[in-house]
């Protein structure tokens, strides 16, 4: 099956954003080594900090898991093609999502909710999304349109949207606004 438009450009802006931290057109270990010092300078997490540590293990669990399923060459990166094709083979079956990305989905939603109270609200969302360079006002259009107007967004609710933003093609599904973005 094919991937269409819409669902690409959703695809690449995860990976462009959140993902090829270097900016280099392929993901790899060292942008997960940069993300991970921009996740504990947001939070302030310091070298030898607790959650510094275990956001280093989580982030490289993920690295790992995502470098297995995808980098179908073996050459230590996730190209673009790479990476859509494996969230498109996620698409057909997102209920049997592999370990590292429910990882992933459970750790933006830590990370997100701030104030560890087992939901996110929109000041939280922002932060988080506007610190990946995403405009805030926006961010706050996409919490709005994500959380479909209540102020918050339970660990629940976040799943269902995260599995939405991978696998729609409707441009008006909650979940297409996990990642603070309004359009595509």
């Amino acid at each position: 099956m094919s991937v269409s438009e819409f669902r690409r450009k959703k695809l690449l802006y995860v990976f462009n954003v959140f993902f090829d931290v270097n900016q280099s057109g392929t993901i790899e270990r060292k942008d997960f080594e940069l993300a991970i010092e921009k996740i504990c300078h947001l939070r302030g997490w310091k070298p030898g900090d607790p959650k510094n540590t275990e956001t280093h293990e989580i982030m490289i669990k993920i690295w790992d898991g995502l470098r297995k399923r995808a980098d179908s060459n073996k050459d230590g990166q996730v190209s673009v093609e790479e990476w859509v094709s494996m969230w498109n083979d996620y698409a057909q079956n997102p209920s049997a999502a592999l370990k590292w990305q429910q990882l992933y989905a459970q750790f933006m939603f830590q990370l997100e909710d701030a104030s560890a109270d087992g939901t996110i609200d929109s000041d939280e969302f922002t932060t988080v999304c506007s610190s990946y360079g995403i405009d805030p006002q926006e961010c706050k259009v996409a919490f709005t349109k994500m959380a479909k107007g209540k102020s918050s967004v339970s660990w629940e609710e976040f799943q269902e949207l995260w599995k939405e933003y991978f696998s729609t093609e409707d441009p008006n599904a909650p979940g297409n606004f996990i990642f603070g973005r309004t359009s595509f």
